[in-house]
């Protein structure tokens, strides 16, 4: 059965080879004038800036890493850290980085072109970005699957590990290294596009009364800037972790479930249908001219959600195949069905064609605070949805895969559910990193002066955007809640192996408890971190733009241009400052916890930055995406339209949102898979040295 491992590398190159197709494709495309152009070069120089200092910054911090992994694994001759880990977490974390950095480079040559597209059409703009988007989201995919390819046939061919639980063991811990990256660049990224976007829209919009994407706006170019280092490079980083990590957890108890190696491939081969089906249900995204909101969401959903039905089909047989147990076939459907049931009930609390977020708009009649305080109470309604999903997921998973029988048997249900819901990522990180090629769209449009028409058409794919760009985080954290109970089950087991008594898992245990409120305490304090950074950094930008409109004459009269690139030099130099305490805190807090409480304590820690990070998350994440909106559909003509006192309060609530969801809740995600990679890598060390227990 582990001769069938040339799935993955087929899958990988059929990922890889559709992903170059569409980007040739997109490249086919005019960038319009000259201005469009420059303009986009502009962006596209920022960005390029931004990620070489970005990656200069990790790549110190990812060495010191290296060697202290190196020296756990070769000075205790392999017995408290496999020899193969420190090598892993460095190519985990350099494909990872390659997945963001790609999406980021289409991204940045597709902006000026969906713009141009978009004043021929809103379908060949729709068309346009989604392809770019298609770019990033068969990227990540084709990289993850040759990562975990390339490790599985180093393992076993070349080490010659024929123990399933040894090697998934080993297989597991390599996803520390894409966990590690993935956090750095979803924090620095959305330190850095979070500064840009609430200083432009603070003293550009509200105080200035100018339009968003102004040309006479300083902060403008950080702003478009920040969607790709933030939106696309930061993303494509967070969604192949996450796509990785699934893989990789299920790896692990398919093993400690006893089915051996058809265990393991079984999640490999789902992934590889997921990639067929996703490039199938690509060619079913197009609108009509003048379409709405409601027909745009339908557009994409046609995709995805044929996407999803025909991978359920395909897994039938295989599963059968594979396993023998159709249980297991039914765990695979309750991923796929459930991240469909978080997509749709994500759309509903944030797009502008759902009752939420129309009454929401509705609450700016009476100021900012009322927007404010109903953003908070939407937010924090909508987290019911998504956990309760999870939790008929969880439960009917591990019983279908016959839990009731054999707990382990239940916990693989439980992994291959979260392989199930991501099989499709092509296609819906697709949807999701075509939002910010729409937005630079938008802002190419506004700063070169093309028809309003054009610029209604770009806002039209941008408000969809935002909702699909909602729909994928609601996505990657549903599934980073069920990799997160699978990890935690990984590191249980790993940590049984090491220890002769056996552990004290129960509530009662003080040291179980203890480590449950750190645990959700590291969720409130790493949001407060990352709020913080966004803040301290936007307030430069905040005084950086007051002073070009006070200190250059005839700026407002166009007859001076702004100075844009000291606005790029104070987000990047603000976003690496800022990002290093938040990402360090995920991975020093766990290792303290084992050092101190033990393994149990580490346990309990895993559990409470679980379930409080996944209901902050979503909360963050639906708050900000309906707050923008709400803006947005002020925007289109409601309560006032543009310069209306209602759309003042609209923009107070989504710059109070822009950290919320690209900041703080898509980063908690990469909280909770990185706190249980860190303590599944370091569990040795945590077993051999603690205080107590």
């Amino acid at each position: 059965m582990d001769n069938l491992f040339w799935i993955g590398f087929v899958g990988a190159a059929i990922a890889i080879a559709f992903a170059w197709l569409q980007s040739r494709r997109v490249m086919t495309f005019s960038e319009g004038s000259d201005k469009m152009v420059k303009i986009a070069a502009s962006i596209r120089e920022g960005a390029n800036a931004y990620l070489k200092h970005q990656y200069t910054t990790v790549a110190k911090v990812f060495l010191v890493v290296f060697l202290v992994l190196l020296v756990m694994a070769f000075a205790t001759g392999g017995e408290m850290l496999s020899q193969f880990t420190p090598f892993a977490f460095l190519t985990g974390g350099i494909w990872s980085m390659l997945a963001g950095f790609v999406g980021m480079k289409i991204a940045t040559s597709s902006n000026a072109r969906t713009a141009q597209a978009a004043s021929e059409s809103l379908n060949k703009g729709l068309r346009v970005a989604f392809s770019s988007g298609s770019v990033m989201g068969f990227t990540v995919v084709g990289l993850g699957m040759l990562d975990i390819s390339i490790w599985f046939v180093i393992l076993r061919f070349v080490a010659g590990i024929d123990d399933p639980l040894t090697l998934g063991n080993i297989m597991v811990m390599n996803g520390m290294g894409a966990s590690f990256m993935a956090l750095f660049a979803r924090v620095g990224g959305g330190i850095y596009t979070k500064a840009a976007d609430v200083g432009a829209d603070l003293v550009g919009k509200v105080e200035a009364g100018i339009p968003e994407d102004d040309p006479r706006n300083p902060a403008t170019i950080a702003d478009n800037v920040g969607d790709n280092v933030g939106d696309v490079a930061g993303m494509g980083a967070d969604l192949y972790e996450s796509y990785v990590g699934s893989i990789l957890a299920t790896f692990s108890l398919g093993a400690i479930a006893g089915y051996g190696w058809a265990g393991m491939i079984l999640p490999m081969m789902l992934a590889v249908c997921g990639i067929v089906c996703s490039i199938i249900g690509s060619f079913f995204v197009k609108t009509k001219e003048d379409a709405t909101q409601k027909s745009l969401l339908t557009s994409l959903r046609t995709g995805t959600y044929l996407a999803a039905a025909l991978s359920a089909v395909a897994a039938a047989p295989l599963t059968y195949l594979m396993l023998g147990n159709w249980g297991v076939y039914i765990a695979i459907l309750c991923g796929l069905v459930g991240g469909c049931a978080i997509g749709y009930f994500t759309e509903y609390y944030t797009s502008d064609t759902y009752k939420p977020t129309q009454q929401l708009a509705d609450a700016s009649k009476t100021g900012s605070a009322t927007i404010i305080i109903g953003g908070i109470s939407l937010g924090l309604k909508s987290t019911m949805a998504s956990i309760l999903i999870v939790a008929a997921a969880v439960i009917v998973s591990f019983y279908a895969a016959g839990g009731s029988q054999s707990f382990n048997l239940g916990l693989y249900g439980i992994g291959i559910a979260a392989v199930g819901m991501l099989s499709t990522l092509g296609i819906t990180l697709a949807t999701d990193a075509y939002g910010p090629v729409a937005d630079n769209a938008g802002g190419i449009a506004e700063m070169s002066g093309l028809p309003e028409a054009v610029r209604e058409r770009t806002d039209a794919l941008d408000s969809l955007g935002n909702t699909t760009a909602a729909t994928g985080k609601g996505f990657a954290i549903g599934s980073a809640s069920l990799t997160a109970l699978a990890l935690l089950v990984s590191y249980v087991s790993i940590v049984q192996e090491k220890t002769p008594e056996t552990l004290d898992l129960s509530l009662t245990n003080p040291l179980m408890l203890v480590g449950l409120f750190i645990g959700a305490m590291l969720t409130f304090v790493f949001s407060a971190y990352t709020m913080s950074a966004v803040q301290t950094a936007a307030q430069s930008i905040v005084l950086e733009v007051r002073r070009q409109f006070r200190e250059i004459a005839g700026i407002m009269e166009y007859k001076a241009d702004p100075d844009y690139a000291s606005c790029v030099a104070l987000c990047t130099k603000g976003a690496l400052r800022e990002m290093v305490k938040p990402a360090l805190l995920a991975i020093i807090v766990p290792i303290l916890t084992g050092l101190i409480l033990g393994p149990v304590g580490v346990a309990g820690l895993l559990g409470g930055v679980s379930v409080t990070g996944f209901a902050m998350a979503v909360f963050m994440s639906n708050a900000g995406g309906a707050w923008d909106n709400a803006k947005k559909y002020i925007e289109s003509g409601h309560h006032g339209g543009k310069g209306s006192e209602c759309h003042k309060a609209a923009v107070v609530g989504d710059t109070v949102g822009d950290p919320f969801k690209d900041t703080s809740g898509p980063s908690l995600n990469i909280l909770i898979k990185l706190c249980s990679t860190v303590s599944i890598v370091f569990s040795g060390l945590i077993v051999a040295f603690h205080l107590l227990g």
